[in-house]
């Protein structure tokens, strides 16, 4: 075949993304990035108001874009997103796994609920909504693009100020949920691979933010930087595009080298 352009491989014209926290923070700018590239986006979080503000903001921008409000930590929540959005839209080409949540606690008095509740959005929600959306409209047509949003976090533990036990194990859990699906479901022509921002600062890091302050963060990067509204732009693209349909599996960390730094 003759080799396609830069941005023929880029394009995601006649594409459609349905992504989870899409709301605000990162996953309304990876859904900024696709609708940029041509696709079509179908948004959720929990909360309407919020939903309805960021597809404004994306229509704006000359995006199509609508939303639904659903709880990923509920199955049945979950599911009636995943039709939903199939009966609105058709096909889902691109799933972005990207709803979460995160508890401080130290691990002696970390409370089940809270852990519960930590897994049930982050582990058991992206579970529920890929083989829902995979078995709907992905394993038919044996193609599809997954992208599961981690953390560094995953990657091992934390400095001793940071207390997530949770947040960590969870997404440690995403990475290897992301390495074990692509090798089920690469023979159906789904690409399933994992981002693994650092820190970016966002309604969940606020406290930390507020905390320990943006230089002392940003002290533990090489780049000497925080993430930024452009950041996760280029690798949400590539992973959800023809430019990359021949990566599967893998995770790529967002965070300005600080897990080069510590042995990630």
């Amino acid at each position: 075949m003759t080799a396609r352009t830069v941005q023929k491989l880029f394009d995601l014209t006649g594409k459609t993304a349905l992504i989870t926290g899409g709301s605000r923070g990162l996953g309304l700018q990876m859904a900024h990035a696709l609708g940029e590239a041509g696709a079509k986006i179908m948004l959720s979080s929990r909360k309407a108001d919020d939903l309805e503000q960021a597809a404004a903001e994306l229509q704006a921008a000359g995006i199509d874009a609508r939303w639904i409000a659903a709880d990923c930590s509920k199955e049945e929540d979950t599911r009636r997103l995943a039709d939903e959005t199939l009966q609105r839209m058709g096909a889902v080409d691109i799933l972005i796994n990207n709803a979460g949540a995160s508890w401080g606690a130290p691990a002696e008095n970390h409370p089940v609920e809270a852990w519960d509740k930590v897994m049930n959005l982050n582990v058991r929600g992206y579970f529920i909504l890929s083989q829902h959306v995979a078995k709907k409209s992905m394993i038919p047509r044996k193609k599809g693009r997954i992208v599961n949003v981690a953390s560094i976090a995953g990657l091992g533990g934390n400095p001793p100020e940071m207390t997530t036990l949770a947040y960590n194990t969870s997404k440690g859990a995403v990475i290897t949920f992301t390495e074990a699906l692509a090798c089920e479901w690469g023979k159906y022509g789904i690409n399933v691979n994992a981002i693994c921002p650092g820190f970016f600062p966002s309604k969940m890091t606020q406290g930390t933010l507020a905390r320990l302050g943006e230089d002392k963060l940003a002290a533990h990067a090489p780049l000497r930087r925080l993430g930024d509204d452009e950041d996760l732009k280029g690798v949400a693209l590539l992973y959800a595009s023809d430019a990359g349909k021949h990566i599967t599996g893998q995770w790529l960390a967002v965070d300005g080298g600080v897990s080069v730094v510590h042995g990630g």
